[in-house]
């Protein structure tokens, strides 16, 4: 679904400014507000997200800070990510009463969080489809919601499998324009609950919830998965890790080769340096720029080969 448009539905959006001076007071370090026996939660945004990740840029550095390129919100930085309690400062908040309403109209979702992803997208960025586990607040339509009728360690499974690399590659191939729309997402190949053996959820689960439990805002997600612990640190490199281990278990589930795999990080790396197809070339040189290396292909091939060399193969027959 698309919860709230946000040209049509502007008049139900309160600015965060306009809440403070009507006295409306803030929920701890959250942007819930409490005011005339009412909560206004936050308007989350599609810019609001990266994989793994609901903090990925914030409205309190709006004008102090440039954004990514000198555009855009600000990006979130190291020491906010590292504070447990930070969130992003949204533009608006919505009366929750009436998100509530607008969710119960499509759906019987149990759970206190919700998962969605950019519609803004392009095949010629670093990353094409990003998505994230978000909190239980109000949703523009610049970042749509889907709702799997599975539990949770298989939703979770699923984010693996959305988020993954190789998924991004299928994207690029099917999506044309900037509008990654729902009728895309039906047509991409997405593996089924079958496809992941218990083995499977038991690799999976805990790197997607070291992943996704930064901050407190998204403890009931990490409940969901049988976890009471506190948000795991932001740490760039375990982080990079863990997602590369991911990828490979992925690579591997949709029974790609190491050649198959390879050629989708780089063609040139199976092709010869002249090949004139490239797949990712924005993250390869932004990648170059920051680490002297294409630093995701070299973790994503380690991470398969080590799982090949734990006795995993790739898979090599369909799925039901």
């Amino acid at each position: 679904m698309a919860m709230y448009h946000m040209a049509n539905d502007s008049g139900l959006f309160k600015p965060t400014e306009q809440l403070r001076a009507e006295g409306c007071e803030r929920k701890s370090k959250s942007w819930i507000f409490s005011c005339d026996h009412r909560r206004y939660v936050p308007l989350y945004e599609g810019k609001f997200i990266w994989h793994y990740d609901h903090r990925f840029s914030s409205y309190h550095n709006l004008g102090k800070v440039k954004g990514r390129g000198g555009r855009g919100l600000p990006p979130v930085t190291f020491e906010e990510y590292a504070d447990a309690n930070f969130d992003p400062q949204p533009r608006y908040c919505v009366d929750e009463t009436l998100v509530e309403n607008r969710l119960a109209t499509v759906t019987d979702w149990p759970h206190k969080w919700l998962i969605g992803w950019r519609d803004v997208a392009s095949a010629k960025l670093e990353r094409t489809f990003v998505t994230a586990v978000i909190p239980r607040f109000a949703v523009g339509d610049k970042l749509p919601l889907y709702f799997p009728a599975v539990e949770t360690r298989l939703i979770a499974a699923l984010l693996s499998n959305l988020s993954s690399i190789v998924f991004d590659y299928f994207v690029r191939q099917k999506m044309a324009g900037t509008s990654l729309k729902q009728h895309y997402l039906k047509q991409f190949p997405v593996l089924p609950p079958s496809a992941f053996s218990e083995d499977d959820i038991s690799f999976i689960v805990p790197r997607v919830l070291e992943l996704t439990y930064t901050s407190h805002s998204v403890a009931p997600f990490a409940r969901d998965l049988g976890y009471d612990g506190p948000p795991f640190r932001w740490d760039e490199d375990t982080r990079a890790q863990l997602r590369a281990q991911l990828d490979g278990r992925i690579a591997l589930l949709y029974g790609l080769t190491r050649d198959e795999l390879r050629y989708i990080l780089d063609p040139a790396d199976v092709m010869g340096s002249d090949y004139p197809s490239e797949t990712f070339r924005v993250l390869q040189k932004n990648e170059i720029a920051k680490y002297g290396e294409y630093r995701t292909a070299r973790l994503v091939l380690a991470a398969y080969d080590r799982l090949v060399s734990e006795g995993m193969r790739p898979r090599t027959e369909g799925y039901r």
